[in-house]
């Protein structure tokens, strides 16, 4: 079940029961894909429950084929439309994770997915947001972008049961921010399951600056290396991945996820 949406049976290699742990210290680096809103938050609610090695952590990074914005889990979908109103059309996709609004069209997006044991999976949501974002502003503060992390937590304003607001408007704690001016660089949002921790993060690119996409991506995939104590290793989608994400996918697009709340 996703979220108590029914989906189709998943048919890839590896996908019906991950093997068992082999004590494997391996972070294994997907490769770059844009794609539909649908479809990313497809690869990566499989990459948290389905990845056929599930001892390894994974990460990717990835971009939008349209102009797009994503929504926290619990979020109604009226509210999420009321604070959007006047922006033009986009591809609007509720999220598996928690958090708030995100505008995805001019961001930097990655999934980071931990496996259940991994210290950082078993830690407080708090600590592992914490852990993730300063290692990120570490890497954007060496490339020259003066960042850190937000340390005040302001009141919430989003109104019952709305929780976070649009995402790159105010800061949340631990958020990553410009040191010289308070704005928003970073934030992420988080699942947990019995396969481990999901984190998808986004940096707004307006805010980040003059730097090369993908010396921070390398950058910060190193730094994550170093705080998992894993190794990276570049590696292919598993087989037939494509045709579970787009079974996936056509859920994630449904009436029935999008307007559930």
């Amino acid at each position: 079940m996703l979220g108590g949406l029914s989906r189709r049976r998943l048919r890839f290699a590896g996908c019906e029961r991950p093997p068992p742990a082999t004590g494997s210290r391996m972070l294994d680096r997907l490769p770059d894909r844009d794609a539909s809103a649908a479809a990313n938050m497809a690869t990566d609610f499989l990459l948290l429950q389905h990845y056929p090695r599930a001892t390894h952590a994974r990460l990717r990074f990835y971009g939008w084929q349209r102009p797009a914005a994503t929504f926290g889990y619990s979020q109604p979908i009226a509210w999420v439309r009321e604070q959007l109103a006047g922006d033009p059309p986009l591809e609007l996709i509720r999220r598996p994770t928690g958090g708030g609004i995100v505008d995805h069209r001019d961001d930097w997006t990655y999934a980071l997915v931990l496996p259940r044991g991994h210290p950082l999976a078993d830690a407080r949501a708090a600590d592992s947001y914490a852990a993730v974002h300063r290692v990120l502003a570490e890497v954007l503060t060496g490339q020259g972008v003066p960042a850190r992390l937000a340390d005040a937590c302001p009141p919430a304003d989003a109104g019952p049961g709305r929780g976070p607001g649009v995402c790159f408007a105010r800061a949340e704690c631990a958020d990553v921010v410009r040191a010289d001016t308070g704005a928003k660089i970073a934030g992420a949002a988080q699942k947990r399951s019995k396969h481990g921790l999901l984190l998808q993060g986004s940096l707004w690119r307006p805010h980040v600056g003059p730097v090369d996409r993908l010396t921070w991506q390398d950058a910060f995939a190193t730094r994550l290396a170093a705080l998992l104590d894993r190794e990276i290793r570049d590696t292919a989608f598993p087989a037939e991945w494509d045709e579970a994400v787009n079974a996936l996918a056509e859920n994630y697009a449904a009436p029935e996820w999008n307007e559930r709340r």
